[in-house]
């Protein structure tokens, strides 16, 4: 397959902000596309080369890359760097130090060797897996034997790819759909597929399946230990009353620790998986053999939180300092003396070859209590059962005192299946400070910034804050958000998010306002504010509340914490923020 039929139709994806056409473009591509290769297909298209949980990571250096176009075209290195700073985007001098080259050279571009996906790809890999000494000179090598073969415009794509910076803005969830319609016809296969997507996140794979093996080969995904499934999420409610009601007036309290959530998979081998599916099983090898001491029988999946204790004290800590695990190659020994965690578990997905996600949770409790026995470092999540509110208050107050966030309750009724991916009212969260205006805090992603004056010039003043829409798989605008950085933060925000600029706000992002810096929508900060109004300017759930208005957060101040277990369409959404307004209301007669 030639490799300019992904570029023509990235491009054609990048001209437009528009979902439904997206949606189009994609489904021409995988039906264009071998069925033998359509995982390939689908991996480079989200700008990688496996699954996320596999942990192979793509990025190429920009010095490297810049020595690679230089190699390939004779355009001397300092001259490519004058028209990076021109152009802002490395994409754009590969394609035009391209054209410059098919300009001078005397050799026909008429009977040239075409690129292939699978020439791509293949040197992509071997990119991706050199090491050791001289490999820095093979990336450099294989990027330019790419390019030398490459047109212009597949140029500009292989290196934003290389470089981690595809940004065309298609989400997973417009993939599966796109896949239903190429595969099935319509989006009627969607929710078959979903589910295979849930239980697997492998977009690659699951395509392959549906190419190679149509609806019945995708129905046959199974869970399987190794490979994480996306985690279960809470909806939220302001009171106990209202929980209660929506539960059909009894439900199960659980503690909602403040930590990191950690699924694990016990077997021969032990993985451990984040809720964006990171592999952290190197990082925590105290919890891998406190799950392996624990655990009573052959293969399961696990659900829970690793939270940090003081050990001299038993004193819950907060998440702040387990985070300080995330991400180390090295000193973790240290760091397990410094930052030891308790893994509380809350669920089991599945046992010894049996899928338990669509038993009730009730009958799933039993079981993760039977087959883990608990110890210093491994222990159920603090619950009750109860209909009784002052119970329940009670309880609430305990795990305050105890540490924690508030509760997650959760449905006891037969349909209290494990929801993978989804959030739904099946587990709903009650916090600390729902009861006062706007007490709780919220979870935002950072879509743009504008330009510093005063005594912040030459850093940014502020920045645009979204909510996430998952039904229409967007971000809307809800504030600017300047407080609550130190002038140390303030100052390192431009190089914070110089990875992630772009020159025109991201086909994902609904704005009115005009910021202006535009970034790839990932980072996700937590925020606290006053209250939350109706605006005029911002988008979120524009029309929902009142016709020609969204909501905003007023006086917004970031609390410190950047949510970087979060992945941007885990923030909070559009649905939250309208119920915590409507609550906001009540209150207020």
């Amino acid at each position: 397959m030639e490799y300019r039929l992904i570029a023509e139709t990235y491009e054609k994806v990048e001209g437009t902000t528009k979902r439904l056409e997206m949606t189009d473009y994609l489904v021409q591509l995988f039906q264009s596309t071998p069925p033998e290769i359509i995982d390939r297909v689908i991996y480079l298209t989200q700008g990688k080369l496996y699954a996320d949980y596999l942990g192979v990571e793509l990025g190429l250096a920009e010095k490297l890359a810049i020595k690679a176009i230089s190699k390939s075209t004779g355009i001397r290195e300092n001259a490519m760097k004058d028209m990076l700073r021109r152009y802002g985007d490395l994409g754009i001098v590969a394609e035009e130090a391209i054209k410059k080259k098919r300009q001078t050279t005397l050799f026909s571009f008429e009977e040239e060797k075409k690129l292939t996906v699978e020439k791509v790809y293949e040197n992509f890999e071997k990119i991706a897996r050199a090491e050791g000494e001289g490999s820095q000179d093979r990336k450099i090598q294989l990027l330019a034997e790419l390019l030398n073969l490459a047109s212009p415009l597949e140029a500009r794509y292989i290196v934003r790819t290389v470089e981690g910076k595809l940004r065309l803005g298609i989400a997973d969830m417009t993939i599966l759909d796109a896949l239903s319609i190429a595969f099935g016809g319509s989006k009627e296969l969607r929710s078959f597929v979903e589910r295979a997507y849930n239980i697997h996140p492998d977009l690659g794979f699951i395509a392959k399946k549906l190419a190679v093996e149509g609806i019945e080969g995708v129905k046959g995904i199974k869970i399987q230990l190794g490979i994480p499934i996306r985690a279960m999420l809470a909806e939220r409610l302001p009171s106990l009353e209202e929980i209660l009601a929506k539960m059909g007036g009894r439900a199960a309290f659980e503690y909602k620790y403040d930590g990191m959530r950690i699924q694990g998979h016990v077997g021969k081998k032990i993985w451990l998986y984040s809720r964006r599916l990171e592999n952290l099983t190197s990082q925590f090898p105290d919890v891998v053999e406190a799950l392996k001491e624990a655990f009573k029988g052959e293969e399961g999946i696990f659900d829970g939180e690793a939270v940090p204790v003081d050990i001299n004290t038993g004193e819950l800590l907060p998440f702040q300092v387990v985070s300080h695990r995330r991400g180390r190659k090295y000193g973790i020994e240290k760091a397990m003396e410094d930052y030891p965690v308790v893994l509380f578990l809350f669920d089991v997905l599945y046992l010894d070859g049996e899928d338990l996600t669509q038993k009730p949770y009730p009958e799933r409790r039993k079981i993760l209590e039977r087959v883990i026995q608990p110890t210093d470092r491994v222990k159920f999540a603090h619950r009750i059962v109860s209909s009784d509110i002052s119970e329940i208050k009670d309880f609430f107050n305990h795990a305050i005192e105890d540490g924690c966030e508030g509760l997650v309750a959760k449905n006891v009724g037969e349909e209290s299946i494990y929801r993978a991916g989804a959030r739904e009212f099946l587990w709903i969260k009650y916090k600390k400070d729902y009861k006062v205006e706007m007490g709780d805090t919220v979870d935002l992603v950072v879509v743009g910034a504008f330009a510093g004056k005063g005594r912040r010039k030459g850093t940014y003043g502020a920045l645009l804050m979204a909510a996430y829409n998952p039904e229409k798989d967007r971000f809307e605008t809800v504030c600017k958000l300047g407080s609550g950085f130190t002038d140390e933060q303030l100052a390192h925000l431009p190089k914070k998010f110089e990875e992630l600029k772009i020159e025109k706000r991201h086909p994902r992002v609904w704005s009115k306002m005009d910021a202006d810096y535009w970034f790839v929508p990932k980072v996700v900060l937590e925020v606290i504010g006053a209250e939350i109004t109706l605006s005029p300017t911002h988008t979120c759930a524009r029309d929902v509340v009142e016709k020609g208005s969204g909501l905003a957060i007023r006086f917004p101040r970031f609390t410190g914490r950047w949510r970087d277990d979060k992945s941007p369409e885990e923030a909070t959404t559009t649905k939250e923020l309208v119920e915590m307004y409507r609550n906001q209301i009540k209150k207020m007669g």
